[in-house]
């Protein structure tokens, strides 16, 4: 994999993140929301966490399938980007260890990626729904009514 800046915006509230991508498990970002900004960088099985002037937490993967860190565009491009979901085919489950922002409390969080073909997969968790839209090589372009790249 090539490495790759990638940039995404809130289309429900001001916020953005940008994120350097070096493999799907080798990241850095910072994300920028009304009331915080948070680094975080993902080594593997170890997500490191800080937000300015804020709390920070190192979290492990554990038995989890993936990492989810809330209102991030590019964790949700983890299981479509390794599993190939960019084509129609049965729905995955999957069990995520999803992050809280700005507080960084983490939870196991279970989700569901239904590929629906066309690079769009249909996203299901507690509830929420919505299609999201990827790249040819699995990052999200459009998360339905929540946030869009812009770079």
């Amino acid at each position: 994999m090539t490495a790759r800046t990638l940039l995404w915006r809130g289309l429900d509230a001001p916020r953005m993140e940008i994120v350097h991508v070096k493999s799907l498990d080798r990241a850095h970002g910072t994300q920028i929301g009304v009331t915080y900004e948070l680094r975080w960088r993902l080594e593997g099985p170890v997500l490191d966490l800080e937000v300015t002037g804020g709390p920070a937490a190192r979290v492990e993967l554990g038995d989890a399938d993936f990492f989810d860190l809330h209102h991030s565009a590019f964790f949700n491009s983890l299981p479509v980007a390794r599993d190939g979901l960019l084509e129609p085919g049965p729905a995955r489950a999957y069990t995520m260890c999803f992050v809280r922002v700005p507080e960084l409390t983490a939870d196991r969080a279970w989700q569901r990626y239904e590929p629906l073909g066309n690079r769009t997969v249909h996203y299901s968790s507690s509830g929420f729904e919505a299609d999201i839209s990827f790249d040819d090589d699995g990052f999200v372009t459009i998360y339905q009514d929540y946030l869009e790249r812009v770079g």
